[in-house]
C-alpha cells in the first residue's frame, strides 16, 4: 500500500530536513578525506579499505563508511589509526553475491549487486532478507531502480545510492518519494518535481530519509551547490 507523504507549505521549520546527512563524499586517499566538505547535509565519507591500511597510529578519521576493496580479514589484520566504521559497502558480482551476503562485520553492510542479466527484484529481495542494505547506481536503468525501490520502500534496511551529480541526487530523491507515494518512479527519475520536494513537511522528509540512507558522490560540494540552487538546502547551513 502506498505511504501518504503529505505536502505542506514550502517554508519548512528545517529546510535541510530532506538532505540531512545525505551526501557521502567519496575519498580516494587520506588527503581527500581531510579536505572533504563538512556540514549537516554531509554523511560519513566513503573510504576504500585499502587506503586504511596506510594510516599511522595517530590518524583519527572519525565516522566513515568503508568500501571493501580488500578482504575484511586483511583489513582487520592491518588496521592502524582510528576511525568508526558506520557502514561497510561492497560491490558484489552475481557469482559472489551469496558470499557477500554472509560477510560478518561489526557494522551494517551495504551490498551493491551487479544487476546485469539477473532478476533485479529477486536480487534486491535476497539482499533485504539477509538483513543487508541494497545499493543502486542512479545511472542504472529506470526499470532497475524502480524494482529496487519497490522492494526497499517497504522494508526496514534502507537504500544507499551512487550518484555523479546534483541532478542525480534530485532524481533519486524524487524517485524515493514516488516509490513511497505509489507514483511512477521512472517519470520521477526523468523529471524530478523539485517544488514537491521543497514542500515536503518534516515528517514526510523523515520518511524519505528512512529509505534513502545516503548517496555516495565524488564531488559532494558541487552536488550540494545544486541543491542550494533549487532550494533544498539553505545556503547559510554550509560549512566546508
Amino acid at each position: 500500500m502506498p505511504i501518504p507523504l503529505t505536502l505542506g507549505v514550502p517554508h519548512r521549520p528545517d529546510p535541510n530536513a530532506l538532505v540531512h546527512g545525505l551526501l557521502q563524499p567519496i575519498c580516494a586517499d587520506a588527503h581527500s578525506l581531510a579536505a572533504a566538505p563538512r556540514g549537516s547535509e554531509y554523511g560519513p565519507p566513503v573510504v576504500r579499505a585499502s587506503t586504511l591500511l596506510g594510516l599511522s597510529e595517530s590518524d583519527d578519521l572519525g565516522r566513515i563508511a568503508v568500501h571493501l576493496d580488500i578482504d575484511p580479514d586483511e583489513l582487520r589484520a592491518g588496521r592502524t589509526g582510528g576511525y568508526e566504521a558506520v557502514r561497510f559497502h561492497v560491490d558484489a558480482p552475481v557469482e559472489h553475491l551469496a558470499d557477500a551476503l554472509t560477510l560478518r562485520l561489526p557494522s551494517p553492510l551495504v551490498v551493491f549487486p551487479m544487476f546485469d542479466a539477473i532478476d533485479v527484484a529477486e536480487t534486491a529481495e535476497a539482499v533485504v532478507l539477509a538483513h543487508r542494505t541494497p545499493g543502486i547506481d542512479v545511472g542504472d536503468t529506470p526499470r532497475r531502480i524502480a524494482d529496487v525501490l519497490a522492494v526497499v520502500s517497504h522494508a526496514d534496511v534502507g537504500l544507499v545510492a551512487r550518484a555523479e551529480s546534483g541532478d542525480d541526487v534530485l532524481a533519486i530523491l524524487a524517485a524515493t518519494v514516488a516509490s513511497l507515494r505509489g507514483d511512477d518512479i521512472a517519470s520521477a527519475l526523468a523529471a524530478p518535481n523539485v517544488a514537491a520536494l521543497r514542500a515536503l513537511i518534516p515528517e514526510a522528509a523523515e520518511a524519505v530519509r528512512e529509505v534513502l540512507l545516503g548517496i555516495e558522490i565524488a564531488d559532494a560540494a558541487a552536488a550540494r551547490a545544486r541543491l542550494v540552487d533549487v532550494g533544498l538546502i539553505a545556503s547559510r547551513t554550509s560549512t566546508t
